[in-house]
């Protein structure tokens, strides 16, 4: 049976739409993938990162079969969260090998996550840190994701330590970068970037920066939870520099846009969600608005739950997904970041998924939801 009688009320499955693909986009998509752990490896759960290498490269296929860009070793990907600088080396070099064969869209994420923050940091070590991570990604074929900076929060004493940082490492880039700017509610030790914490503040260093490097700027993602905001900045942007919402709240709207313009994405949710997301964009790309909304619509409850505050702990969703849905065999995460959203946040993600459509095979997903919550003892 698919019926689950979850925490707070039972649901009954459905079987959602098989995804499709998106042939007929008019948006530049990327999707940051999530890694999938190796539960058997010999390994100390919350300092190693074990990797099933066979099952992450499969989805990175399965979204590429869609139409999306891989986004990879991002925040989704537990960046920061459990992923050390190394294995995301691998993790860059084993997608970008498998993206370059098979004519597939990736950018990778370079940041300074092998440098430890501290007082003493300078900013020449920061920009140091930044150029090894680029030249790696780069050699490894991928374009850079230039995400940002924990170590930069803490050497930089104003907005033109921000902008020394960034015009030195972009400026030895051989092809355009996206920046990165990513909010305190999704890693609070970024508070204060761009020299403050006011984010309309924040917001004209980062313009000043892009307008002094825009030939080495492809485009910015934010991730600041904020349409308005997003929106606001979209419209300063300099001319051929994209704006890629990385806002898991509002993307509807803003991915289909207004008079002035819109947005691309780049979004940790299109990885649970990418069957709907692809075939969504689809009929953007075919100018069918209303399909578009109406596709949309049922994800944006799901999504804003996954993402609910302390959102930094999305990715537990994002993997219980996975999981769910047939893309890995178990409900293990490196750093054991399995254990970061009770039992009863993981009853409404079903409920929210079910509703979105996303259970292709109804009747594996509550087989497979059954142990995760006998295990916390629950039965279901």
């Amino acid at each position: 049976m698919s019926q689950l009688n979850l925490p707070g009320g039972a649901v009954t499955l459905s079987a959602g739409p098989m995804p499709e693909t998106g042939a007929s986009w008019n948006r530049t998509a990327y999707a940051a993938a999530h890694v999938v752990a190796d539960p058997l490896a010999e390994a100390d759960p919350w300092l190693d990162c074990p990797m099933d290498w066979d099952r992450t490269l499969a989805f990175r296929e399965h979204l590429w079969s869609l139409g999306f860009g891989v986004a990879e070793a991002m925040d989704t990907a537990q960046r920061g969260m459990g992923l050390d600088w190394p294995t995301s080396l691998e993790l860059i070099q084993r997608s970008t090998a498998l993206a370059r064969s098979g004519g597939h869209m990736i950018a990778s994420g370079a940041g300074t996550d092998h440098l430890t923050p501290a007082p003493d940091v300078t900013l020449d070590q920061v920009i140091a840190a930044y150029e090894q991570q680029c030249e790696a990604v780069e050699a490894a074929g991928s374009r850079v994701i230039m995400m940002a900076s924990r170590a930069l929060v803490q050497a930089a004493k104003g907005p033109d330590d921000y902008e020394k940082v960034y015009s030195h490492v972009l400026g030895g880039l051989s092809q355009p970068a996206i920046l990165h700017w990513l909010g305190e509610m999704f890693d609070p030790a970024l508070a204060g970037y761009w020299g403050s914490n006011d984010h309309m503040a924040a917001m004209d260093t980062a313009i000043s920066v892009i307008s002094d490097n825009a030939a080495k700027i492809d485009g910015i993602k934010i991730s600041l939870l904020s349409a308005e905001k997003e929106i606001a900045m979209r419209r300063r942007l300099p001319d051929g520099v994209r704006m890629y919402t990385g806002d898991d709240f509002n993307y509807p709207d803003l991915i289909a846009g207004d008079e002035e313009g819109f947005s691309h994405a780049l979004l940790g949710i299109f990885d649970p969600i990418a069957g709907v997301a692809a075939r969504a964009l689809g009929q953007l790309g075919e100018g069918d608005l209303d399909g578009y909304h109406a596709t949309f619509a049922p994800s944006v409850p799901l999504s804003r739950h996954i993402f609910k505050a302390p959102t930094r702990f999305y990715k537990t969703g994002v993997v219980f997904l996975a999981y769910l849905t047939g893309h890995q065999d178990h409900f293990t995460m490196i750093g054991g970041q399995e254990s970061a959203r009770s039992s009863l946040h993981l009853a409404e993600i079903i409920r929210l998924a079910n509703a979105s459509g996303l259970f292709v095979d109804p009747e594996m997903a509550a087989a497979r939801a059954r142990p995760v919550f006998a295990a916390r003892g629950v039965e279901v």
